[in-house]
Parts: C-alpha cells; sequence; structure tokens
C-alpha cells in the first residue's frame, strides 16, 4: 500500500515531455540558472555518458571536453531546473556505462552515429535478383 501511495506522489514531480535519449547521444541540455533576480538560459553540450535511477530520482551524465579538459555534470531527468534537451546525434553505444571515454582523448573519443533511414532490405541493389534469374534461365535455354 505505501508503494502505492509513493507511486502517486512521485508521478506528481514526474516531466510529461522527456525527450527519448540513450547512452551515447550527443545533447543540448538548457538549464536554467539564477543570477540575483534575472533568469538565464545555460547550454551544457555534451555526450550522455551514464543514466541512473528510476521515476523521480532519475539522473543522467553528460560528458564534455572544454580546453582539453574533461567536464562531467549529472543532471536530473525531471528537475524543474531544466528548460529542454535535445538530441543532437545519436551514437551507437553497445555498453550501459561509457566510463571508457574518461581515459580517451582526440579522435578516439567519437563514437558511431546510429543511422535511422536504413531500412530492412534497402541495401540489396534492385536488379541483383533479376540478373542472377536471367543467367540461370539462360543457361537452362
Amino acid at each position: 500500500m505505501s508503494r502505492k501511495i509513493l507511486a502517486a506522489v512521485e508521478a506528481s514531480s514526474l516531466k510529461p515531455d522527456v525527450p527519448a535519449f540513450s547512452i551515447g547521444d550527443t545533447v543540448d541540455v538548457h538549464t536554467r540558472i539564477l543570477e540575483g533576480d534575472k533568469e538565464r538560459i545555460q547550454i551544457f553540450n555534451g555526450v550522455v555518458i551514464a543514466k541512473a535511477g528510476s521515476g523521480s530520482r532519475e539522473t543522467f551524465t553528460v560528458r564534455r571536453i572544454v580546453a582539453g579538459e574533461g567536464v562531467e555534470r549529472k543532471f536530473p531527468l525531471h528537475s524543474p531546473k531544466i528548460a529542454t534537451i535535445q538530441v543532437k546525434r545519436s551514437g551507437v553505444s553497445r555498453r550501459a556505462k561509457l566510463y571508457y571515454l574518461r581515459d580517451r582523448a582526440g579522435k578516439s573519443t567519437r563514437l558511431r552515429e546510429k543511422r535511422e533511414d536504413i531500412v530492412a532490405g534497402e541495401g540489396k541493389s534492385a536488379g541483383g535478383g533479376k540478373a542472377k534469374a536471367g543467367k540461370k534461365q539462360a543457361a537452362k535455354a
């Protein structure tokens, strides 16, 4: 019973418009910054190297290189301080955590890009099957 109550309370604090992104994606995180009585938006751009937690406690870690130095920042996914999250590029990842990127520098930190435009069977040449069939028929004749 107490879990149902906790789930109901937690559901009220979840953001409904969270974009779908995964480990290896390059994202822009727009955060609200308060400076005195003014509020402005600051953008943190980088690669998502980890996701942790669930529900209102879900966080993600973004890593970027600034002036040759690696900078990581953890963001609560459902925080009111986060204005938007924009997915700039989807990367292919075979791991849940990309902590190995911490030891790399330069071009070796790049991840392969996930391509959404490939449809099953599209990669085959259109005339390939017909040419083979034609050769077989020609051999039989």
